[in-house]
């Protein structure tokens, strides 16, 4: 198949540098808008990436950067934001996501690949999992010339995953103690690989289009568990001492299945 012009916002991350990597090794020619291209230094070794100095939360830079593309895939996802009320996530993926399918259509591009999470709704039980769920419902609702795909996933683990070496990082400070709200939480934690194989295989549509798509690995953990993994992977061990789920429900960042 043809190279293809691809923009991924969200370039820099976890994700979006594997995906990138990915993509420029077959050939394709990929943009990276970031409002920070010192920070994705990284991908410069890349002679098919373009990076971007963008702020896309602005509507006309945003459109100015995606028009062309073939494909325009949105990574852009936040675990964590200042205080409490919820807006970090509402504008991180629900209004970014609208304003990202609005420009897709006013600049003709035909393809979008979009990026939620598993248990993603839009009465789900945090702010992450609401605002994933908003942000569904506007890809969903683009108008039948924007070909989309939707994928959810679980916790997605690798080198370099902010999840368990932000546990490994609390358990070496701790002593192997870690205070857990909802550990009980299940999970089938999923290889960042296969996620990225998931998107390279869904750029051109086809069978992909207009599905949306949970990825899980093949086994299913809770919180605790994952913890205490973690715990043997960093050689600290894992004493998981459980709090009261209502702390976890107040500010509620990871994916659970």
């Amino acid at each position: 198949m043809r190279p293809l012009l691809v923009t991924v916002l969200g370039g820099t991350g976890f994700v979006g540098t594997r995906l990138v990597a990915r993509l420029a090794a077959a050939g394709h020619r990929v943009r990276v808008p970031t409002r920070d291209p010192h920070a994705a230094r990284h991908l410069a070794v890349l002679p098919t990436v373009e990076r971007l100095r963008v702020d896309v939360h602005q509507p006309e830079a945003l459109r100015a950067v995606i028009a062309g593309s073939d494909v325009v895939v949105n990574l852009v996802g936040i675990l964590n934001e200042k205080g409490f009320s919820g807006r970090g996530f509402e504008l991180a993926h629900a209004e970014l996501t609208r304003k990202v399918v609005a420009s897709c259509v006013e600049t003709h591009v035909t393809r979008y690949l979009h990026m939620s999470a598993l248990g993603a709704d839009e009465a789900g039980p945090s702010h992450y999992l609401r605002s994933k769920g908003i942000a569904e419902r506007h890809v969903r609702a683009a108008p039948a010339t924007l070909d989309w795909t939707l994928f959810r996933p679980s916790v997605i683990f690798g080198v370099g995953d902010s999840l368990l070496n932000r546990f490994a990082a609390l358990l070496r400070l701790s002593g192997g103690f870690m205070p857990l709200a909802r550990a009980h939480a299940r999970f089938a934690p999923v290889w960042i690989d296969d996620v990225v194989g998931a998107f390279e295989r869904a750029l051109h549509g086809g069978a992909t289009s207009r599905q949306s798509y949970d990825l899980c690995g093949p086994e299913v953990m809770t919180l605790g568990d994952l913890v205490r993994y973690t715990g043997e992977l960093a050689g600290t061990g894992a004493h998981v001492l459980p709090l009261p789920d209502a702390l976890g429900r107040l500010h509620h960042g990871f994916r659970a299945g």
